[in-house]
């Protein structure tokens, strides 16, 4: 489609149709006092999330002070560029969840501002599950149109799996599964699967979730790739913003959607250029320049921003983990027990004390906080660091050097490096602290040569589901299993807990994750998020699910 060719009241988009690398980049969450609505009230069948409408905000004046930018665009930065196109069938990283969610939308989503994930209605407002698990009936939301301009019903949701499946890229796993999507009237879909799913309402709710998109725009322009190249500059979706810029490594912009389902919403626009560092993206934002900072803010920051009056400070509870990953198949780590006592020589809560303090919690879980009930996959790791001293002193001098990656887009991860690297020298291993990509890193999931010995990495999972951490971490194909670590037991259960959606299956899966040495929780994260004082709805905006990550729409300035 030309831009000619696009909604007549949407403005042209603009072109740049360079590459870019896969990458899952984390985001470096902190803990400070923040205000933050808790979900109490079950998942319903029934329910379904209405959009914030900011319809009654008058045009406030440019600044820090007073209310908000008067051209109402929302400015705001990546630091460093996303990584990938805003496609949400191949995007499958962090900072660029603010153009996938922003510009789709799925079926089901996960209720905003809250602690507690929950399960709401997105373009369906009700559904039923058979009680074997394999089969989804969704009534649809009337009177929603695709950016290009088409209607939204049943069609979409077997054109939006097809194309996920044909794409074939990370998030192609959520519909699998899927063996028919029939419609028995224009807004009503059943969707069968092969068998039992207790993760699908999650995969269909999470932020790398299928996202509807309109068929009679896939269809025109498919080309050779299944519109991947159509959608790294455009976008199909209902959202109630539409992607106008994508300028890999330079610049993204939005512009809010006309006919959105939702409502008229607050800022007409949101800009998003590439910052390459975070004291120019820091700079900018004192300057009253950007209306927030929603990302990785290292130690330092924190506490400055923490002290400033001025602005607007926010923690806001993900599913983030601060994860230290250990390579099975080099040297002195590829033995279970050499890697059970490394993780036993890790003092985590001092790590954590030193790195995060304030902003983290000691982990009890080898899960994110809230996938399982509490006392459930335990870590249960007593530090004891006589046992590492032992095992190196057994071991070939040859072994006793260890390469300890971290991820450069990290600074926590980098300063963790070190303090190990510092502490393990006593035991008598020397270790090289070495910086990695993120790109590198995620090469890794396909060809682990040149994987370091240990790895710092946030990870977190692709729904608030246990059995999306278990399966894309520990399983054998897991993608994100970086160091290749796998374990007949993990492997032999993983269908079953799936199926089953048992949360002791589901415990006993994490204990026996932990015991291979391969992963270690080191600290629950959060995400902190910094504002200019006239900027509202932050923490109603945030998705428990989706680190680093807004709804606009629910945004407003005053």
């Amino acid at each position: 489609m030309s831009p000619a060719q696009r909604h007549p009241d949407l403005p042209p988009i603009t072109y740049d149709r360079r590459g870019s690398g896969r990458t899952r980049s984390g985001s470096v969450g902190i803990a400070v006092a923040a205000s933050i609505a808790l979900a109490t009230t079950a998942c319903s069948s029934s329910t379904h999330q209405t959009p914030v409408a900011n319809t009654s905000r008058a045009a406030g004046t440019t600044g820090t002070t007073g209310g908000g930018p008067a051209d109402r665009v929302l400015r705001l930065s990546f630091l460093q560029d996303p990584g990938q196109p805003p496609d949400p069938d191949v995007f499958y990283a962090g900072q660029g969840l603010a153009l996938t969610l922003n510009a789709y939308e799925g079926l089901l989503t996960y209720k905003l501002g809250t602690a507690t994930p929950t399960i709401v209605g997105q373009l369906a407002t009700a559904w039923t599950v058979s009680p074997d698990k394999s089969t989804y009936t969704l009534t649809l939301r009337q009177g929603v149109t695709f950016h290009d301009g088409t209607t939204f019903d049943a069609s979409a949701v077997k054109a939006s799996f097809d194309r996920r499946l044909a794409v074939n890229q990370g998030p192609a796993y959520m519909v699998s599964d899927v063996v028919s999507v029939t419609a028995p009237s224009p807004y009503k879909v059943i969707i069968k699967l092969k068998g039992p799913n207790s993760a699908f309402l999650d995969y269909l709710a999470a932020p790398y979730g299928p996202k509807m998109m309109s068929p009679t725009g896939l269809a025109t322009n498919a080309g050779k790739d299944h519109d991947q190249t159509y959608l790294q500059t455009h976008d199909l979706g209902t959202g109630a913003y539409t992607i106008t810029t994508a300028k890999v490594g330079q610049q993204y912009s939005l512009a809010a959607y006309p006919q959105w389902w939702g409502g008229k919403v607050y800022f007409t626009g949101i800009d998003l250029p590439v910052v390459g560092d975070l004291s120019t993206q820091q700079l900018e934002f004192q300057k009253g320049q950007l209306a927030a900072i929603l990302h990785d803010l290292n130690g330092p920051a924190v506490k400055s921003m923490l002290a400033d009056t001025k602005i607007s400070t926010y923690a806001l509870p993900t599913f983030n983990n601060q994860e230290l990953f250990i390579n099975p198949a080099s040297g002195f780590l590829g033995s279970k027990a050499n890697r059970n006592a490394f993780q036993q020589a890790l003092n985590i809560p001092a790590l954590v004390n030193s790195v995060f303090k304030g902003r983290a919690t000691v982990p009890d879980s080898i899960y994110a906080k809230g996938l399982l009930p509490a006392g459930m996959g335990a870590q249960n790791i007593t530090f004891d660091p006589s046992k590492l001293k032992a095992a190196v002193a057994a071991a070939p001098a040859a072994d006793r050097t260890l390469v300890l990656g971290y991820d450069t887009s990290m600074p926590d991860d980098q300063q963790l490096a070190d303090l190990v690297s510092a502490t393990f020298a006593a035991y008598g291993l020397t270790i090289k602290v070495q910086g990695f990509t993120t790109s590198q890193i995620f090469g890794w999931v396909g060809d682990p040569k040149g994987a370091p010995n240990a790895l710092f990495e946030t990870f977190w999972p692709d729904a608030a589901h246990p059995y999306t951490t278990a399966h894309i971490t520990w399983a054998a194909d897991g993608g994100v299993n970086l160091m290749h670590c796998s374990d007949p037991a993990i492997t032999a259960l993983l269908p079953k807990a799936l199926a089953s959606g048992s949360e002791e299956e589901f415990s006993t899966l994490g204990t026996e994750a932990v015991s291979t040495g391969c992963w270690t929780n080191v600290a629950q994260l959060n995400d902190f998020m910094v504002a200019q004082k006239w900027l509202k709805g932050v923490a109603e905006s945030h998705d428990i699910a989706a680190p680093q990550t807004l709804i606009f729409s629910g945004l407003s300035a005053g």
